[in-house]
């Protein structure tokens, strides 16, 4: 930590090193009793992208700001918001999600103290936000795994630990945060990748292979450190039906999380063996341009449980897999709360209390890790245009720190119970 005031110096409690994922009790001391002070906060990610974030404070009695005390008088959020300077950043370079490629790095965060008269710059700190802990191994897979492209995340031991596949589709490449973040709780988790990685097809193949996802799963299934017998699946968006479509016809899946995704495969054929399922497409004449010059795409996906659209409905009641349905209410990418509710109803109506469905107001379409920027809006690959995500920036922090730790229990309560296999029912 750097000071230009001998007086005034940060201090980042317990340490200013931590996991991107975790809280962090900042101060400010030495300042004058009751004085403000303008707080900065910045990073820079893979992309070189800058997020900022900057609030008002004034001091207590004896000179401290205490970010678990004292109140955001004004800025980027108002209030006692302990992790403000954080999940409040937003981006310089509009319509940017941010990026984190190389796990193996930190996220530094910059944060700054200004005198709130003058603009003075009286102290500036950095905290180093990870993404592995000691031990942890990252393993990326190559030809010697046959088909499968991604990286494996082991936690350190010789565990066995819960098995998780995170697939992490739309847009293509490699999304390694989540896995990383998740492996660091005692979890071997697979980051799969499907196009736009390494060897794999640039763009978007003609048709989605479940066969390819079957391998990925018995490669997982099959590692020592896995204690089986079934594993769990994390997606999003378009992964979301994938993760229903694996759980419905594989073999091995025991727990699925399907954050703001579909009940029905969309967009692109799903062929397995024998089997396909036609995609359902999206009506682009229900594409509404915002006074912002932006689009809202959420009314493109018609309704799946509808005369002619109900081929590319996932029959999830073959499933003996649990099923978490995570639900932002502002979800602006499509009617995710629909698609829950229609996949509830659907297991429901088949006998089966193997799901739970949580839902989020104000939250936006990326429901990612605790303390990841708010992404409202950025160029979707599938529309070609800047399209909205919804959500308000504090409500959809609070639904992602909440949904973090539901996702752990969830798959530490259904990965453990040995009575249920995850077995397919048979066609």
């Amino acid at each position: 930590m750097v000071s230009r005031s001998q007086q005034v110096r940060f201090r980042f409690l317990p340490s200013p090193r931590c996991f991107f994922d975790e809280p962090l009790h900042v101060q400010v001391d030495g300042l004058s009793p009751y004085q403000k002070v303008e707080l900065r906060s910045n990073l820079r990610d893979d992309k070189g992208v800058i997020f900022r974030a900057s609030s008002v404070y004034k001091a207590d009695a004896t000179g401290q700001v205490d970010l678990c005390r004292s109140p955001s008088l004004c800025g980027s959020y108002t209030g006692v918001e302990p992790m403000g300077l954080f999940w409040a950043m937003a981006p310089e370079t509009p319509h940017s999600k941010m990026l984190k490629n190389n796990v193996l790095g930190s996220i530094m965060v910059n944060i700054d103290v200004l005198h709130g008269d003058t603009g003075e710059l009286l102290a500036t700190a950095t905290n180093e936000r990870r993404f592995m802990t000691e031990g942890a191994r990252r393993i990326p897979l190559g030809l010697k795994e046959g088909r499968i492209r991604g990286v494996l995340f082991l936690p350190p031991g010789q565990g066995p630990f819960p098995g998780v596949l995170d697939v992490h589709i739309l847009g293509g490449g490699l999304s390694e945060v989540r896995a990383s973040l998740l492996a660091n709780k005692g979890f071997v988790v697979l980051a799969l990748a499907y196009y736009g990685y390494q060897d794999m097809p640039r763009n978007v193949p003609a048709h989605f292979d479940l066969e390819y996802f079957e391998e990925a799963i018995t490669f997982l299934r099959r590692q020592p450190q896995v204690q089986g017998p079934g594993i769990g699946i994390l997606s999003i968006s378009k992964s979301g039906d994938l993760a229903l479509s694996m759980a419905s016809f594989l073999s091995g899946i025991s727990a699925t999380v399907w954050i703001n995704g579909s009940n029905a495969n969309i967009m692109t054929p799903l062929h397995y063996k024998d089997l396909v399922i036609p995609p359902l497409m999206p009506i682009l004449e229900n594409i509404t341009l915002l006074p912002s010059g932006h689009v809202d795409v959420r009314d493109t996906i018609p309704d799946p449980d509808t005369e002619g659209n109900r081929g590319s409905l996932i029959p999830i009641e073959r499933s003996s897999s649990r099923f978490l349905f995570a639900v932002s209410e502002d979800d602006r990418n499509w009617n995710s709360c629909l698609f829950a509710q229609q996949a509830a109803a659907r297991l429901r109506h088949h006998g089966k209390e193997n799901f739970e469905v949580v839902t989020y107001p104000r939250a936006g379409h990326f429901l990612e890790v605790p303390y990841m920027p708010h992404c409202p809006s950025s160029f979707h690959s599938a529309a070609g245009k800047v399209v909205v995500f919804g959500g308000e920036v504090k409500a959809h922090h609070e639904a992602q720190l909440d949904l973090w730790r539901r996702v752990q229990e969830f798959f530490r309560t259904h990965l453990k119970d040995t009575s249920n296999t995850g077995q397919k029912s048979m066609l």
